[in-house]
Order: C-alpha cells, then structure tokens, then sequence
C-alpha cells in the first residue's frame, strides 16, 4: 500500500480510495425513449413524456445501450448476469423530473472484472450496472437556477471500484485506462467537457493495520486533472483534521465538492445511504435477461485492446513502451497505425510520422479534431515514408509534402512533382555544391583533419541552403568528408 507522510507530523498514513465513474452511453436516442442522444442542443429541445415523467407515459428499454453496456463489460472482464433488474432511487431535486432515478440496486447487469495498471496491481470493480442520466441543473447565471432537461433519461454505466486504489496518481491511471477501453469498444466518446464521463470519489485515509476509517465522498468531477488534485487535498485534509485531536473537526460522511480555482474540497450536503434513496423495482420495466448467443457475438466483435496492443507492438514491432503507449492510447489512432505499416519494414519511421507530425496537425485543429479530418489516408502516409526511406526525399522536404497532403488531399507522389521536392542524388551536383560550401572554410576543413566531426554539421547545412533543401545528407556528408580529407 503506498503511504502518504503527514505534512505537520510526518507520520504515514494510508490513503483508501475507490472511484464510481458515470460513463454516458453512444446511443442516438435515450435509454427509455425515442427522444435524442444529442449534446448541445437548444435547451429542453429534447424532451418527451417518458423523460419528463408525465404519468401514464411508460418507459421502453433501449436494445443499443445494453448491446454497448455488455461490450464494455466484456471488455473489462466482467461477470454478465443471466437476468438483472431495474430499480427506481428516489430522490428530489429539481433536474430530476421523475422524482426519480431508474437504476440497478441490488441486481446489477454485471459484478467482477477490473483493470491491470502498469505496476500489475489490478484494481477490481463491484459493479457496473445501468441507469438513465438527470438532467442539467445550471446555477451561475444570476440569481436564478435553469433547467435543462436534454441529459434526463440519457443512459449511463456506472462502474465501482473496490476500495484499493491508494493514491491520486492510481486514480489518474485507471481512469486513463478505463477511458481507452470504453473507448475502443464504441461505448462512448468519454468526453469529459461534454459530461460523458463523470468520476465520484471516496476517499478515507488510515494509519497502517487500522480499520477503515470514515469515507468522504467527492462529487462530479469534471477532469482527471481535476480529480488527481482533489485527491491529494482531500487526503492531507484528512489526515490533518484525524491528528488535531479535536473530535469536532474530524471527518465525517458526506459529500463534498472540489474548487479547482483553489484547489480546496468544500461541503455539499450529508452523505446519503441506500436506504435514504428507498430503492424498488420498477414496476414498468420487465426483468433484463440476456441471450447466451448474443452475448457471446458480442463477445467476438471485440476489438483487440488497448493494453494487448501495447504489448505487442513492443513485441511484434520492436516499438519503445513509449511509442506504444502514445500509439495504443485512441483506437483511431492505432487503427490508423496498423493499416499504415502493412507491408512495410519502416514501421519505426512510420510511428514516428503519426506520433510527431500527424498529431501536431491534429492538434493546431483542436482538442476535439481526429485524424480523419487530415484528410491522410494510412496508405497516404506510407506512401511519402517509402519515399523518405528511399532517399527520394529528405526528411525536411517529406515535413512539407505532408504538410501539403493535409491542404490538398493530394497524393505524396504528385506532390512531389508539383513541389520540385525530389532529393538530388546526383553526385556531379552535390560535389558542386560541396565544393563551394567548402570555400573559405578553412578552420573547418583543419578541424575535420583532426578529427573534429561537429565542423561538418554547419558545412552540410550550406550546401542544404544551395540546394534548397534537396541535397541527399548522406552523401553531402560523404562528399564533403571525402573533400576536406583532400581524398578527391
């Protein structure tokens, strides 16, 4: 277990942590009803008796949201139950029409599973089970609180770890790793911004070989950043009220909100337990059972993941943990990077391509821009690095015919042609050019005699500037070695 020194004792303390993560589900319609799944719509544009909870209107399951909420939990290892059940949590509050919450109580679509962090330690999930989003209660526009009333009735997952996370920086890892699997299995776009993806804490903190100590729980947090930095106050503020001796200020059960501009936890009500909510079945919704040979056609269409595709290109590939971390972290993106190194032994150069130039591209467009929207194919992009391994173009002149494949959309070839970018191999030429850069350069041309390599890096960019960047660097480099060497 990782330890947490106190900043005013210096006595370790170990963090308890588990995480419930609401992930919305990729579905066109909501859960119950027809209405749309659609961020950003005009406010209440997308409301309909059933989830507005107008009475006599009955709610009808969405097959899409549980064909997607089995793929995630196949993909995470989980235990599907045969039959599971709806339950209605009760609760008041004013982006809650219903005056209700259809969920899972105490049978869930799934128990079990988990997810492997780098270290190896897995943290375990209880569950995950569905349930219909609230809407949208929006409270800093004045005096007044609006409702929005688009997100009530969108399906979640909800999934809950076991309490064996033991830091902030192992949250932000399995949060990472859970946002990549959802991901890869079409479940959703996890896009934090748009409230796709929204992560619950609770946190408690122990000295070593106690019980568990009074859990506190954080609520909707918007960002992995956010949730990191919640953690590590929370704990420290823990830790500080249990050693002040002073039992009023000891932590107690509830839920609390995080204030990113000062980075402090405050109170938000009094933590609620099952029973508050007054959980019973649904009375509108059948028993969910799930078809054995559904589930397991499901099961095949997986994708291959996130973490089996790390290892084996860095098995396969010969690609640093590095790369195949960076290339593993979007399906897009590895998707992209599978179909450009088919039949190529430059794959090295190729990840290298996507990883730097690609991916800058993509983010001068924006946080939300993919790679589809380059307008570079993988077959593109492979064609202008064959022509790079190749030599008929320099690395700096293949920066510009990518460069110029996003404005056009034409192929590296053409390019090529159009742009006057071919790599000039012709040795009469480049010896020209040597010759003259080597004119006057006698200090340079001493040093090269005593073995000083770096004089030639600033003599191979002379003859790059004559040329305009066409000059093979090789055999500058040789022609220019072999010159001042007095060997030609």
């Amino acid at each position: 277990m990782s330890e947490v020194l106190s900043k005013t004792s210096g006595v370790a303390w170990t963090p308890v942590i588990g995480l419930e993560v609401h992930c919305q589900l990729a579905t066109k319609s909501k859960l119950f009803c027809g209405c749309a799944n659609e961020f950003g719509a005009a406010p209440n544009t997308h409301v309909c008796p059933v989830c507005s909870g107008q009475p006599g209107a009955l709610p009808v399951m969405n097959a899409r949201a549980l064909e997607l909420a089995l793929s995630a939990a196949l993909a995470l290892d989980c235990d599907i139950a045969p039959w599971s059940k709806f339950d209605r949590k009760n609760y008041f509050y004013c982006d809650l029409p219903k005056g209700y919450q259809i969920s899972q109580f105490d049978k869930p679509y799934c128990t079990g599973g988990g997810v492997e962090l780098a270290s190896g330690k897995r943290i375990h999930l209880t569950r995950i089970h569905l349930e219909d989003d609230a809407g949208k209660a929006i409270h800093d526009r004045g005096p007044h609180t609006f409702v929005d009333l688009n997100r009530a009735g969108i399906p979640l997952i909800e999934s809950v770890t076991e309490p064996e996370l033991a830091s902030a920086d192992e949250a932000f890892e399995y949060l990472t790793l859970l946002k990549e699997v959802f991901q890869y299995v079409g479940a959703s776009d996890c896009d934090m911004e748009k409230g796709s993806l929204r992560c619950d804490v609770n946190i408690s903190v122990r000295l070593p070989g106690e019980e568990l100590r009074t859990k506190v729980e954080l609520k909707n947090l918007n960002s992995f950043r956010n949730v990191k930095a919640a953690i590590d106050f929370e704990i420290q503020r823990q830790i500080e009220a249990w050693e002040s001796g002073d039992e009023s200020k000891y932590p107690v059960q509830e839920t609390r909100l995080f204030d990113p501009n000062r980075g402090v936890t405050r109170t938000m009500r009094a933590k609620e337990d099952a029973h508050d909510y007054r959980y019973f079945p649904d009375p509108d919704l059948p028993v969910l059972r799930v078809d054995p040979a559904e589930l397991e056609e499901l099961r095949r269409a997986l994708p291959e993941l996130p973490a089996a595709r790390r290892a084996r290109y860095v098995a396969e590939f010969g690609l640093s943990e590095y790369d195949a971390d960076v290339l593993a972290a979007e399906r897009e993106v590895s998707d992209f990077f599978e179909r450009a190194v088919v039949g190529t032994d430059q794959v090295k150069e190729t990840a290298n391509w996507i990883t730097n130039e690609l991916s800058a591209a993509r983010n001068e467009r924006g946080p939300d821009a993919s790679l589809a929207e380059l307008g570079v194919t993988p077959e593109g992009l492979a064609e202008m690095v064959a022509l790079v391994a190749a030599g008929t173009l320099s690395k700096a002149a293949g920066r510009k015919v990518l460069a110029a494949m996003i404005e056009t959309n034409k192929s590296a070839k053409v390019l090529v042609a159009e742009l006057g970018l071919e790599q000039v191999q012709d040795t009469g030429q480049l010896e020209a050019w040597c010759r003259e850069a080597l004119v006057g350069q006698e200090q340079a041309i001493a040093d090269l005699k005593d073995g000083k390599q770096k004089a030639i890096g600033a003599l191979i960019g002379q003859v790059m500037k004559a040329s305009g960047g066409k000059a093979d660097p090789s055999k500058t480099r040789e022609i220019l070695m072999k010159l001042a060497l007095g060997d030609g």
